[in-house]
């Protein structure tokens, strides 16, 4: 007998469906008419196992205990899985041949991975056990996904970062949560201070923000624009460009601040002589964006529909489970594989038949460009989001619903149109001494861009050549003020946690870091935000997200480490090294435990000035919010007061 071992119910659904009938529902499972069994897991069905499990001083908290750290880790059920754990064991036992069929991403692998070792699977049916990845839950797509089945062993590395970020953020969260909440008590505070290595450096980047526009002083800066015409009388202006002997007159950003240079510029260009030292008229490409993963989703549904992070990722949740209208949405790539591209005339057919306002450009695609996005190289265990080929017609969905539809939809059909192609002219006029620049943008073709609802403004330029003679009837100098960073969105804090080497401090790290690096996962980011909301951390005004009094509090009080992201950058480059296998686990685990009983001693010795002032009564908890999270798993946050 065949176990097929699925991440969720849901998920089992689908396989059934597409293995032979007929079937036979029964606890827990399904029996298929070939004799095989889909069962499933709900979420993670195991999990860390509390301090006072090892050893029941824990219980107690207490200084002289950590750090804690395991010799040797354990796990449990809980009663809301044990029942379905215990089906589990029981089926795998019988079974001759095991199926992982966990979601397509780290936290996928190791959840059904960790069932498998929990049951004691070994030796030769451990080595033989397949791996069907299921991204499009539609039948004809688990179909092609079971017939193209690999074995487990080429996922290990991924279920090593799994497990390594799993222990790793039990270490970090339980020691220094506890060892900071004794501190905290001895000012009064009578709350957790709950850290965490992906929250507080959250925490800590838009408290950071707020106190910068606090802070913020606007100062005044300085423009001059000429105002121009050729022989034939047709005007433009261009802006002036300081040369290198105004540096000292500027500021950082290079703007020119002091306003009688800028007074003196536009006086001696008045009514003068002026002459085009350089100009070029280029046609420039723009490629199509790529399709979506989760935080680009979730980044572009925020600018145009104010979604938060978490509404996006429930949304698509239900549109890939229960609609079954796009692919797995925890998607972190932008990539398709190339044989996904033999499926295109289905999906723009599903998405012409879903969506009447899509279906002229679904009509108009032209299946035969086959551009940047399909690439087997930049594929790992899932890919981008995307329609399916199921059909439905989007009026019978909840507009949220629609709106994510429509941008995945759309964001897929760019893929089939040419590139955008504009017109480009700069020109470069010297007058009385000084260079001014004028710039000018076109369109020539929409190609992809006639997807797109808001158009740019076209500009334009005279048709000039070097060495054209011009006059200048006037110098205007424009006064304007420096603006204060802007509060973060919930549109900016994804991109801000999706590219965080923009807001590392460490230089060294900082060259390393490649782009993909962030603060947290796909599948995790928005789980942590609305973390921070629950315990009150964060505040929402209008658009705007703001830490709290005490989210503020909190941040000014600890070690300044422990609120920046460069630690879990890091982490997340080692942990992504991990998955392709360019690092041990142990090569991970080992120097954060050795860094960890670092930062608790200097935690003792900074004694209870470091939290002095937090309110000695306030607590952010609620019982409300100890609900289970909506991420798979998360950091060792929910910790019992001591």
């Amino acid at each position: 007998m065949k176990l097929y071992i699925a991440e969720k119910p849901s998920l089992a659904r689908a396989i059934a469906e597409a293995l032979p009938k007929p079937h036979r529902k029964a606890d827990g499972c399904i029996h298929v008419g070939n004799g095989d069994v889909v069962s499933w897991c709900i979420g993670h069905l195991l999990t860390q196992v509390d301090p006072e499990a090892y050893d029941p001083i824990y219980k107690k908290w207490q200084f002289e205990h950590l750090p804690i750290i395991p010799d040797k880790w354990k796990l449990k059920s809980t009663p809301r899985t044990s029942k379905q754990l215990a089906i589990l064991k029981k089926l795998i036992k019988q079974a001759d041949q095991l199926v992982h069929v966990g979601d397509p991403d780290r936290e996928g692998q190791l959840l059904v991975d960790e069932v498998i070792h929990f049951s004691g699977v070994k030796g030769k049916k451990l080595q033989q056990t397949e791996r069907c990845l299921v991204s499009d839950l539609t039948t004809n797509a688990v179909k092609r996904s079971l017939k193209q089945l690999r074995s487990n062993q080429e996922f290990v590395a991924l279920s090593t970062s799994a497990l390594a970020r799993t222990r790793a953020d039990w270490l970090y969260g339980l020691n220094l949560t506890r060892v900071y909440t004794l501190q905290a008590q001895k000012s009064g505070y009578k709350g957790v201070i709950s850290v965490g290595r992906v929250q507080t450096p959250l925490l800590g980047l838009v408290t950071r923000r707020d106190e910068q526009i606090e802070a913020f002083v606007s100062k005044p800066f300085y423009e001059v624009l000429a105002h121009l015409k050729t022989d034939k009388n047709e005007q433009f202006s261009a802006k002036w460009k300081p040369s290198e002997s105004c540096v000292k007159y500027q500021d950082e950003e290079g703007r020119v601040v002091v306003k009688g240079l800028a007074e003196n510029v536009a006086s001696r260009i008045t009514n003068q002589d002026a002459v085009v030292s350089a100009f070029s008229a280029k046609n420039k490409n723009q490629i199509a964006p790529l399709p979506y993963n989760l935080s680009s989703l979730q980044i572009d549904a925020a600018k145009r529909f104010h979604y938060s992070a978490q509404q996006v990722l429930d949304c698509c949740q239900a549109l890939y489970e229960r609609h079954k209208l796009i692919t797995y949405p925890r998607s972190d790539s932008r990539y398709l594989p190339r044989n996904h591209h033999s499926q295109a005339s289905a999906v723009t057919n599903a998405i012409a038949n879903n969506e009447s306002s899509l279906k002229p450009h679904a009509t108009n695609a032209d299946l035969t460009i086959k551009g940047r996005a399909w690439n087997d190289k930049k594929i790992d265990a899932h890919h981008a989001i995307i329609p399916t080929d199921s059909r439905k017609l989007l009026s019978s969905l909840d507009s949220m619903s629609q709106n994510i539809y429509r941008l995945i939809a759309r964001q897929y059909l760019m893929q089939f149109f040419p590139d955008y192609c504009y017109a480009e002219c700069i020109a470069e006029v010297e007058i009385n001494g000084g260079l001014f620049v004028a710039k000018a943008k076109s369109k020539v073709s929409d190609g992809w861009k006639v997807l797109v609802d808001r158009q740019e403004k076209d500009t334009y330029l005279p048709n000039l050549k070097k060495g054209q003679l011009l006059f200048c009837e006037k110098g205007e100098v424009l006064e304007k003020n420096t603006q204060p960073p802007a509060y973060f969105t919930d549109a900016t804090l994804l991109a801000a946690m999706s590219n965080i080497t923009r807001f590392v401090k460490d230089p060294s790290l900082k060259a390393i870091l490649k782009e993909t690096d962030g603060l947290g996962t796909e599948a995790t980011r928005a789980g942590i935000i609305e973390l921070l909301f629950k315990r009150q951390f964060l505040k929402r005004t209008g658009k705007v997200i703001q830490a709290t009094e005490v989210g503020r509090k909190l941040i000014q009080s600890l070690p300044e480490t422990l609120t920046l992201p460069d630690m879990t950058a890091q982490w997340e480059m080692q942990l992504n090294a991990i998955s392709e296998k360019k690092q041990s686990y142990n090569g991970f685990v080992l120097p954060l435990q050795t860094q960890l009983t670092a930062m608790i001693e200097q935690a003792i010795i900074d004694g209870p000035q470091a939290l002095k002032d937090l309110p000695a009564t306030a607590s952010p908890f609620k019982k409300s919010y100890r609900k289970k999270s909506t991420v798979k798993k998360t950091s060792y946050s929910k910790t019992k007061k001591p």
